[in-house]
């Protein structure tokens, strides 16, 4: 089963928690047993898994990569976007999740976050649901 989570982002780099849309998926497949893997077909986007219970740790994060890799620090790509495919290298464009009697397996504290690093724009996640 593959179903689609559409992101609209409102900024050039945000963490948009989409834990309760992928969680609907999940129960909607009815799978029981299996995994399930989110992969955002963007280059200039992650999918990653944090905190969820405090919105300043989604901040921190967003805050320090831009630090760590600052927008329009001359780099050689054309489109003037480079710090946006160097941040979705870093988090990384897919996650892979195990489910385990009908539900998610994710710490007490933890969310599935969609990141913007080229926004603001419509986005798409895409949902594998896989049972075994």
């Amino acid at each position: 089963m593959l179903e689609t989570i559409t992101v609209t982002t409102h900024s050039r780099n945000e963490m948009v928690e989409i834990t309760s849309k992928v969680k609907e998926i999940v129960k909607k497949a009815g799978v029981k047993e299996g995994i399930c893997v989110l992969y955002t077909p963007h280059t200039t986007a992650a999918i990653t898994i944090n905190e969820n219970a405090d919105p300043a740790v989604a901040h921190d994060i967003t805050d320090f990569l831009n630090k760590l890799v600052p927008h329009g620090a001359g780099y050689k790509h054309a489109e003037g976007n480079a710090d946006s495919h160097i941040k979705s290298t870093l988090v990384a464009p897919s996650i892979t999740l195990i489910i385990q009697g009908g539900e998610l397996v994710l710490g007490t504290w933890q969310g599935i976050f969609f990141c913007e690093y080229d926004g603001p724009r419509t986005r798409k996640v895409y949902v594998k649901i896989m049972e075994g």
